[in-house]
């Protein structure tokens, strides 16, 4: 698949949040959306959908159908239509979670750097974040087991993003056992955020969180399309879990304050599912050869910028601390080299964010040759 004829002219549309939030010339490379046309399939049922009625919708049980085989695919066989509650998004879920699960002034852990939505989530409702930092190991980042044991024995609930943002680790077999054994150990309720798992450079099967059985009563899986097919600005998610029980529990908790998804986002969803996984595939391929140029263009010009190789999204995690303008880089980099990025610091709670000043996260879902140019504009301010 081919994506090198798309212009930022085209792409700067006044629909983009990502392309207008800054000025013409600056490439952005912040906000996770792919600068990508939507899949053929998918704006097809789109059409189809918009000849009839748009009213109120039922949930679409062909939808909840394709949702059960993917979800069994994964390790989560046995899903129940009544397991699955369907959002607006997956941000909305965590929030949902927090707020069923935990009381207010309760601790909370989840693995730092981590997708803001997950801190934001337990101080917006005024819990406590229980951070536990990722070990920068020397192949890949990796859990800080004895902090995470720690960190655990204060809480009800851990908050997991597998495959991770902004790291961009997809959790191994092993590191999932292990997961899951402190779980039992401290007696948790576990959030695993799988938005992203669509998205992985490997042909091996993705492993869900709550593939264990013992997970499953504990479990709530949150996931959706957007990242995977490209279509945020069509809000919808789901939380899956094989208890029944522990979904009303967290319904119950947040009332009508959760919304629905719209009758097109549903009609979205099943056509990605029924028809959209050969322009995945080719997708998925084209991020890879990104992510590669990526990680070669840092090895050969910023050879003192630290970058483990992502094994999932189409996002990378800099280390640009060694830089002299590293405690404005975010700024530097947009004045300096006209590319706008995700600043570290707001992938941590309050109380960290001046460890990950210095960091940046990359969106690299570009045509090639705008992602070229990004970097080199990147290579030129920072040299």
């Amino acid at each position: 698949m081919t994506y090198e004829s798309l212009s930022a002219a085209q792409l700067r549309h006044p629909d983009s949040i990502k392309w207008n939030q800054y000025d013409e010339g600056v490439l952005p490379m912040w906000i996770a959306d792919m600068d990508f046309p939507v899949a053929p399939p998918i704006l097809r049922a789109l059409h189809e959908r918009l000849e009839r009625p748009i009213g109120y919708a039922p949930n679409d049980a062909a939808l909840v159908e394709l949702l059960q085989a993917k979800f069994a695919a994964q390790g989560l066989g046995g899903l129940s239509s009544e397991g699955m509650h369907f959002l607006p998004g997956v941000v909305p879920g965590l929030y949902a979670a927090v707020n069923g699960l935990t009381a207010p002034g309760e601790h909370v852990v989840t693995m730092t750097p981590v997708y803001h939505p997950f801190h934001l989530a337990i101080t917006h409702l005024g819990r406590k974040v229980s951070s536990v930092p990722l070990i920068d190991g020397p192949e890949r980042w990796e859990i800080d087991w004895d902090a995470l044991d720690a960190a655990c024995a204060s809480t009800k609930l851990l908050m997991i993003c597998h495959p991770h943002n902004p790291t961009g680790r997809i959790w191994d077999s092993g590191e999932l056992g292990k997961l899951r054994e402190l779980v039992l150990k401290h007696d948790l309720y576990v959030v695993s955020d799988e938005l992203h798992a669509d998205l992985r450079y490997t042909s091996a099967p993705f492993e869900a969180f709550a593939a264990d059985p013992r997970m499953q009563p504990r479990t709530l899986t949150l996931t959706g399309p957007c990242k995977a097919f490209n279509t945020a600005g069509l809000g919808i998610g789901v939380m899956a879990t094989h208890n029944t029980e522990l979904l009303e529990r967290v319904k119950a908790a947040v009332g009508g304050l959760m919304g629905h998804p719209s009758a097109l986002s549903q009609t979205m969803w099943k056509a990605a599912l029924q028809e959209g996984g050969p322009w995945l595939a080719g997708t998925v391929e084209y991020l890879k050869g990104n992510r590669d140029l990526l990680y070669t263009f840092v090895q050969e010009h910023l050879p003192w910028v630290k970058f483990h190789v992502v094994e999932a999204t189409y996002l990378a995690w800099l280390d640009l601390r060694g830089h002299a303008q590293a405690g404005d880089i975010q700024n530097f980099l947009l004045q300096e080299g006209r590319v706008a990025i995700h600043n570290g610091p707001i992938f941590a709670p309050e109380e960290q964010k001046g460890e990950y000043q210095g960091f940046i996260r990359v969106n690299f879902a570009m045509p090639r040759p705008m992602l070229q140019e990004a970097l080199e504009r990147m290579a030129k301010a920072l040299a």
